[in-house]
């Protein structure tokens, strides 16, 4: 009899066997996290714009039990936003009540609690409502866009040309930046006098280069960190982080007239939003510095972005006893550092010169953001070296 030997094989590894397997489990888990992130992002929009209707409801409805009604109601937004915002932060100041207050008289028709009941027997509460996962998604039919597109469609005066903007944004799913851009375009008085509407509206439904946004923008939208009174974080470039970072060093290092206030200070005009990079304020002037980083040329735009913020600042920020605000650009372009201070918002020309004596010198401060780009580049790219040898290593 032959005598043969049985060789026992090792087993082979799923992982090894069938590749293909693993990637279509990995993809199937990419895309599940991906679809959930989406909808929480969702889910968290859908409720904050429900409990803004819900308020802006309640405030209408007392307003209307009031005796001198216009009056009446202009006194209890204040003692709301007083009370609010001392309770939940600064989502809640006299602006945003009466934005909430214009959103359920322009949506009047949304049923949140009548939805709900549908389903269920039992009466609900606003409150419950949002407690519960049967309520949270009835909220999300009800309000299927984000408050930012609700507070957007809100600045449209036409509500013929409103309800076009809702219905097309829902229609093709369009972000809050495609829907600000078609407003923006006047895609509805466009699409009106067209002769071939079908076309354009076509091509409005194809989104541009950076309209979408990822469930962690959505997430950090402004609106949902207000909600929710979170610390709000800035996601600058490295360099842009590293630059503030050096800036308020060398300031501070000048001497005890800069007296460091704030950075990256978040400020709302109208229905925008803007950043300020750093606040300081000098204590012999007695006047806040605002401060704006651009990597990049100097600009006319960037003048009158400055001179917004200084408008704002002296409106909102600015104290009885102290001077107008000065604002400081810095442009951060390689090998072309520039800085330049907007003086012409004082009110005369003696006010002006005594800032420009007591304040650094533009050069000096250009010279020294040219310097710390240059260092913190050559920083990055040594510590960024691969190591080939190893005396390398």
């Amino acid at each position: 009899m032959e005598m043969r030997s049985i060789v026992k094989k090792r087993p082979v590894s799923n992982m090894t066997r069938e590749p293909e397997t693993y990637e279509v489990i990995r993809a199937g888990i990419v895309d599940l996290l991906k679809a959930a992130r989406a909808a929480s992002a969702r889910s968290v929009n859908a409720v904050i714009t429900a409990t803004y209707w819900e308020i802006g409801r309640r405030i209408v409805e007392q307003e209307q039990g009031g005796a001198a009604r216009a009056i009446y109601g202009d006194e209890l937004i204040k003692q709301l936003a007083r009370d609010l915002s001392a309770q939940f932060g600064r989502g809640f100041g006299v602006v945003n009540l009466s934005q909430m207050k214009r959103f359920f008289l322009t949506w009047p028709e949304k049923k949140i609690l009548q939805t709900v009941s549908e389903k269920s027997p039992k009466p609900h509460s606003i409150n419950t409502v949002l407690e519960s996962s049967s309520g949270a998604l009835a909220v999300s039919d009800q309000f299927p866009l984000p408050w930012s597109a609700y507070v957007r469609l809100l600045t449209v005066k036409s509500p013929e040309a409103r309800i076009f903007y809702e219905a097309e944004a829902l229609r093709f799913g369009w972000s809050v930046r495609q829907l600000d851009r078609q407003i923006q375009s006047q895609f509805y008085e466009r699409t009106a006098l067209s002769r071939n509407k079908a076309a354009l509206r076509e091509k409005a439904a194809h989104p541009e280069s950076g309209d979408a946004m990822t469930p962690e923008q959505a997430i950090k939208d402004p609106f949902v960190l207000e909600f929710l009174d979170l610390k709000d974080e800035y996601s600058e470039s490295e360099l842009e982080e590293a630059l503030i970072g050096h800036l308020t060093d060398f300031l501070l290092e000048l001497g005890d007239d800069f007296a460091f206030i704030g950075r990256q200070r978040r400020l709302r005009i109208d229905d925008n939003w803007f950043r300020i990079d750093l606040i300081f304020f000098h204590r012999r002037l007695h006047c806040l510095i605002i401060i704006d980083l651009k990597v990049g040329k100097f600009s006319y735009a960037d003048a009158g972005q400055m001179h917004l913020y200084l408008n704002y600042a002296r409106e909102h920020w600015v104290r009885p006893d102290e001077n107008p605000p000065v604002g400081l650009i810095l442009c951060a372009e390689k090998g072309a550092a520039e800085a330049h201070y907007a003086l012409d918002n004082l009110p005369n020309k003696v006010l002006a010169a005594e800032y420009q004596t007591m304040l650094p010198d533009e050069k000096v401060i250009a010279q020294e953001l040219e310097k710390s780009r240059r260092e913190l580049q050559l920083r990055k790219r040594i510590s960024t070296r691969v190591p080939t040898t190893a005396t390398d290593k």
